[in-house]
């Protein structure tokens, strides 16, 4: 399959208290977050563009290559989500977090199996601990936790979906891009990841990177 990315690289990351974007921290080996999330699309021979969301402040610091195509960033994510959307040529879209640096090539496979397969797919983790609905501060019962999946990305999608979705949902609020697929009654899918692929976040987050 041929497929585009988009890296959504425009966050401020306040939490991470950087007073900068975390996606450019430097990691003990030189190269930026950034870099480590796209270098596994540099080097897929299925991956036509790496679609760099970010702001334009930052453009200059963006590692060169002839797949990545910079694109500016957005006010909220979704805003950069579509812009960095309108690049996209390939049959297939990954959208992936530049702030989760640790995707393993085996895991990125099996999500572009599936995609081919389903048409829409979120790469998630089964969740481990006992989870609890609750309402109000009140436990208002127990959720079977082999039915809790934590999403992470890449989400994967043909892009006439994906970019369909996003034409006609401009005022729906959501967390991420395969709920705003669900809103719409769309089937999403599963890709169980069983590896460490979390997302950089807080300040603790950095430490020994």
């Amino acid at each position: 399959m041929k497929y585009d990315v988009v890296i959504v690289a425009s966050g401020k990351g306040q939490r991470a208290k950087l007073g900068y974007n975390k996606a450019f921290y430097r990691m003990k080996d030189g190269k930026t977050v950034l870099e480590h999330s796209a270098s596994l699309f540099v080097a897929d021979e299925d991956c036509q563009n790496v679609i760099i969301v970010t702001n334009k402040e930052y453009y200059d610091e963006v590692f060169k290559h002839e797949k990545i195509v910079l694109c500016e960033g957005g006010k909220e994510r979704k805003d950069s989500v579509r812009n960095g959307l309108q690049n996209v040529i390939s049959e297939y879209v990954l959208i992936h977090d530049a702030a989760r640096p640790f995707l393993r090539k085996q895991t990125l496979e099996e999500v572009k199996k599936k995609v081919e397969e389903y048409n829409a797919v979120v790469l998630g983790r089964m969740a481990t601990d006992t989870i609890k609905l609750v309402d109000d501060n009140k436990v208002i019962r127990t959720v079977d936790r082999n039915t809790v999946f934590m999403a992470e990305t890449p989400q994967a999608f043909k892009s006439e979906l994906i970019l369909d979705c996003y034409r006609n949902c401009a005022d729906i609020n959501f967390t991420d891009d395969a709920s705003l697929v669900e809103s719409l009654g769309k089937d999403v899918y599963i890709v169980i990841d069983e590896y460490d692929n979390h997302k950089l976040t807080k300040e603790e987050d950095f430490l020994g990177l």
